[in-house]
């Protein structure tokens, strides 16, 4: 009798300690969300989820803020600055706290659905790459870049830190911030306005 408690007590444990799991990955839309088929402000919406919605929370794209997440029955990409977690009695944002969470990093992929711009035969190329300090930039820059896309500049080569962009090719001013933004290749990407060359990718 003693061993079914003892087996049963760990079964509750073990019951217990997946939900909790679970819940650490569960998170709620602090806004009306559009959730898109990628990680970016240019794939498609495949719905919408109202504020207060649950989500499952996959995990987020690194040195990016868009996670994907399963909610009202859809798969699809969120950004992290609107979706907050339980922590402890306490509601925190996630783009905010995705190392003390332990956010998982997933990866996204391009399916045919989505088109990306791709260079031809005969689009300018990238310069040579050369040596850049490495940036992080403040959130303030990643979301007025995922707020305003611009239009795509086709240059043919690797997209890649450090990698110079022609001098026929027109940055936009970021606010209040040193490093000037274009889309090459459908790529974000932060430039030094002074050394042409790429200082940040996004993903």
């Amino acid at each position: 009798m003693t061993l079914k408690r003892d087996l049963f007590l760990a079964g509750v444990i073990v019951a217990a300690s997946a939900g909790l799991a679970r819940a650490e990955m569960t998170a709620t839309a602090i806004n009306d969300l559009n959730v898109r088929a990628g990680p970016g402000t240019q794939y498609p919406s495949v719905g919408v989820a109202t504020r207060g919605s649950q989500t499952l929370l996959d995990g987020c794209v690194s040195g990016s803020n868009w996670c994907r997440v399963d909610v009202n029955g859809m798969r699809g990409w969120v950004y992290a600055q609107y979706l907050q977690v339980d922590q402890g009695g306490a509601q925190v944002v996630v783009d905010q706290n995705r190392d003390d969470l332990g956010v998982p990093v997933v990866t996204y992929e391009t399916t045919a659905s989505v088109a990306q711009a791709e260079p031809t035969p005969g689009d300018e190329l990238l310069g040579p790459v050369g040596s850049v300090d490495t940036i992080s930039p403040p959130e303030t820059v990643t979301t007025y870049v995922e707020t305003n896309p611009g239009d795509t500049v086709s240059l043919g080569g690797d997209v890649v830190v450090g990698a110079t962009v022609p001098g026929d090719v027109t940055f936009q001013e970021i606010p209040d911030y040193q490093y000037r933004y274009v889309r090459i290749n459908d790529r974000p990407v932060l430039v030094d306005p002074g050394t042409r060359r790429i200082v940040y990718v996004y993903q």
